[in-house]
């Protein structure tokens, strides 16, 4: 088996509406889904879904959890202005900037929580 890419990603939570907010107000997340169980935001060329820990697909982990994942996303703008950003926000960084080695070689990296402490690690490459 050959794996080309990732399609999506899915991440459960407790509340869909303040999730809904965080990322489309803070990371200007375009809407592709919301309803009262599930809340999908295109990133990129893959998709972000987030689904409640209720959820009652029968494809869904077998104890699910508000709070337990970490991802990585690329960022257009600079780190510096994304501090700046965040903080208009009132996001807390909680960690670096700092060097780490990801996927495509060398970057720079800070980390924040959403609303169901969810670490979003958002990275600039080098040139």
């Amino acid at each position: 088996m050959k794996v080309k890419d990732i399609d999506h990603i899915t991440i459960f939570v407790r509340d869909l509406e303040k999730t809904m907010r965080f990322y489309h107000e803070v990371f200007d997340l375009p809407i592709l889904t919301f309803d009262e169980s599930k809340l999908e935001f295109q990133l990129g060329k893959q998709k972000l879904i987030f689904l409640t820990i209720i959820s009652s697909d029968n494809n869904n982990p077998k104890n699910p959890s508000a709070g337990s994942s970490k991802f990585c996303i690329i960022a257009k703008d600079s780190l510096s202005d994304i501090t700046s950003h965040l903080a208009n926000y009132g996001v807390e960084i909680i960690d670096g900037p700092k060097k780490v080695s990801g996927a495509n070689g060398e970057m720079n990296s800070i980390y924040v929580n959403d609303p169901e402490q969810n670490v979003i690690e958002i990275c600039e490459y080098k040139d």
